[in-house]
């Protein structure tokens, strides 16, 4: 039988082992962060950038304990469990929780932080998943398009409220749990959320990019969505070449006129997307993203 290991406060452990009494507030409460890092050609990539967003959500939900997360000990806390597990060699999925210990109602007894680290090998790092939802054809040349393309829709049953935590990699996902049942059920590759307001915020699992009429534009900070590692090295990669990319708020009737559009986060990079409904897109700026993210 295959063993796997976490960490749990510093201790590794087999994963099939309890760890969480039932008061934990994790379970309880949502009461925490999270961060999913990719470990790949012996690093974690956008590394400071995880440290960053995590010490930001921490100072935010008062957690104590935030030096004991500097680069150097995640990755060398990275390093121990994958080596331990014997993946160095792979590239892997690191998830990094961090919860309030102790116990309490709503209102804490104790903002110590503890935390669980746990890796699992990925088989896709190229940016894209393995095959697409249906062999559509690209928008140019009417031939079939690439088989890496995502079908995308979206999902309006709940909408995602903007506020100070909203930005934050909350252990709290209802809302994204139910909108994966629906893309599920629907038979898509991935769906975009909206925000209270009724625009664009991002997707299950990603930031979402938009081409329209020669111009790049992302949802803002403010209207609600995760600040994504991978979206934070977009805008900067964009900076640095001289394309301009605005942060806006924007009306989802774009996806029906846009030339093109795409998906970033840590884990898959950039990912075009194929289709919105009977709408096919252009994959002009994700390659050119996907090239330059080869830097990071």
């Amino acid at each position: 039988m295959l063993v796997n290991y976490i960490n749990h406060n510093g201790k590794l452990t087999v994963d099939s082992k309890a760890i969480l009494p039932a008061d934990n507030r994790a379970f309880r409460y949502g009461d925490g962060l999270f961060e999913t890092m990719l470990w790949t050609k012996g690093r974690i990539r956008l590394l400071d950038y995880h440290v960053e967003r995590l010490q930001a959500g921490m100072k935010t939900l008062q957690l104590e304990g935030r030096s004991r997360f500097a680069p150097s000990d995640i990755q060398q806390m990275c390093t121990v469990l994958l080596a331990k597990n014997e993946w160095l060699d792979r590239d892997c999925r690191l998830r990094l929780q961090v919860y309030r210990s102790g116990s309490g109602l709503y209102s804490p007894v104790s903002n110590r932080a503890e935390f669980v680290l746990q890796a699992s090998p990925v088989d896709h790092t190229d940016h894209f998943p393995p095959q697409p939802a249906g062999g559509l054809s690209s928008p140019n040349t009417g031939t079939p398009a690439q088989s890496n393309g995502l079908i995308v829709d979206l999902y309006t049953e709940q909408f995602k409220p903007f506020s100070g935590l909203s930005g934050l990699k909350s252990i709290n996902g209802l809302l994204f749990v139910l909108a994966g049942l629906y893309r599920k059920q629907q038979g898509l590759d991935e769906v975009i959320l909206l925000n209270q307001e009724g625009h664009l915020c991002e997707s299950l699992s990603s930031n979402i990019f938009v081409s329209y009429q020669q111009q790049l534009y992302t949802p803002a900070l403010g209207e609600g969505c995760v600040a994504g590692t991978m979206r934070r090295a977009i805008l900067e990669l964009a900076k640095k070449e001289g394309i301009g990319i605005t942060e806006a708020k924007i009306d989802p009737q774009i996806l029906e006129e846009a030339d093109e559009v795409f998906l970033t986060n840590a884990i898959q990079g950039v990912q075009w997307v194929m289709g919105y409904r009977q709408k096919r897109y252009f994959n002009h700026w994700s390659k050119q993203f996907q090239k330059l993210i080869t830097r990071l």
